[in-house]
């Protein structure tokens, strides 16, 4: 063999030895960049869980990888029990804290006065998290996951009354993050009474209306959300469906209305770093959201969503004249003045609905009196300015004062 050659097979092993100790060490792993897990990024209540240790959680992430199976799968039974659920809300909706468009669905039945309803695990998988709403009466108002493939997750919030065999893990802050309880399709999990969250994840979707889905990653499975009918078989889905308010495609309802350079869509405060990000400075992280879409149940209207207008959580409004439409105003619009109306809902014969029954071909009907002004500017495709205008008439508001925001995605 040449000398030269010798030296080259020399020089390889070299390199290869020391490529492994710089990987063992962990030089080329990235850290400009860590993706929350859903255990760890809940706020619940304007309450933070406390977080683990990232390198612990990573292991207990690949521990859950291991034990998972298969990704795709279509579920035999409903989260809870159909009969005695009354309506069957969608993705979409906006209230309260909830300023951005809502992740998870609504089982409800607020005739019901003890905790009797069924909850179950619509396919087999695993428990991977437990955890106690703050300030729950004990026993009462767990959130739970369970993993059912190495891609597909079912969450539920408001879950009472858990049988014995899930309830040792649910003291206070205990988490099985291992994925050692396990739980078969169609076996109970507990009771919910008036009101429980419920929706779907697969890691395998994502949405594309978010135009910047590293803004998510304090709720990292937001961007995963599906259509929740199409992991049912046809004979749950169509129950479901059956309950269903929203009578307008998707059925299940949407979340992602980001266009970029668009008006449409998810806006935050500038500073807040996104949806509830690592420097977010705010414990009530969603009063600095902002949201220009469209109703879960009536899309052809128009609401502003607006956090911390007038010192509340958020208020939601639709606009008189129903116009401009935000998925249509540019950069080129200029300044744009929108007039605030309330809004109601509409039955098809015209009367108005109690928000708890179940109905079909709801509209919205927008008021005449002008509860306040907004004006909004598109910077650039990723940034406005916006302020609002509590009471004031369109004919009061002429430009942008020092109070106005920057608000970016």
């Amino acid at each position: 063999m040449k000398r030269s050659a010798v030296i080259l097979i020399i020089a390889g092993v070299v390199i290869a030895f020391l490529l492994g100790v710089f990987v063992s060490k962990g030089f080329f792993e990235r850290k400009d960049i860590q993706v929350k897990t859903s255990g760890e990024s809940e706020k619940l209540n304007g309450e933070i869980p406390s977080v683990e240790d990232s390198g612990e959680k990573r292991e207990q992430n690949e521990v859950i990888k291991e034990k998972c199976e298969g990704t795709k799968t279509k579920f035999d039974y409903a989260p809870v029990n159909l009969e005695e659920t009354k309506v069957f809300l969608p993705l979409g909706l906006m209230v309260d804290s909830h300023v951005t468009p809502i992740d998870h669905h609504y089982f409800q039945n607020f005739d019901n006065e003890e905790f009797d309803i069924g909850v179950y695990s619509p396919g087999k998988g695993k428990i991977i998290g437990i955890q106690h709403m703050p300030g729950a009466e004990e026993g009462k108002d767990y959130r739970i996951i369970i993993q059912h493939t190495c891609t597909i997750s079912s969450i539920y919030i408001y879950v009472s009354d858990l049988p014995e065999k899930i309830k040792k893990y649910a003291s206070e802050g205990i988490k099985t993050e291992e994925g050692d309880v396990s739980v078969e399709a169609g076996e109970l999990i507990g009771y919910y009474k008036n009101n429980l969250d419920y929706n779907l994840v697969d890691s395998e979707v994502i949405l594309p209306g978010f135009v910047v889905p590293y803004h998510y990653r304090g709720e990292e499975w937001k961007i995963h959300v599906p259509n929740t009918y199409e992991y049912f078989n046809e004979a749950i889905k169509n129950k479901l469906i059956e309950k269903s308010i929203r009578a307008v495609e998707p059925l299940s309802g949407k979340i992602d209305y980001d266009i970029d350079g668009k008006l449409v869509g998810n806006w935050f405060l500038e500073g807040t770093d996104g949806y509830a990000g690592d420097s977010t400075s705010m414990e009530k992280y969603w009063l600095g959201h902002l949201s220009i879409v469209y109703d879960a149940y009536d899309p052809e209207r128009i609401v502003l969503s607006i956090g911390n207008y007038n010192g509340e959580n958020s208020k939601q409004f639709a606009v008189k004249g129903n116009t401009p439409n935000p998925a249509n105003v540019s950069m080129e619009n200029g300044l744009v003045k929108y007039e605030l109306v309330r809004y109601d809902y509409v039955k098809f014969d015209g009367s108005s609905w109690d928000r708890i029954s179940s109905v079909k071909g709801l509209k919205t009907m927008g008021g005449e009196n002008v509860e306040g002004i907004v004006l909004v500017q598109m910077l650039d495709k990723r940034k406005i300015k916006f302020e609002a205008f509590p009471g004031k008439t369109a004919e009061q508001v002429s430009g942008f004062t020092e109070n106005v925001k920057v608000y970016e995605r």
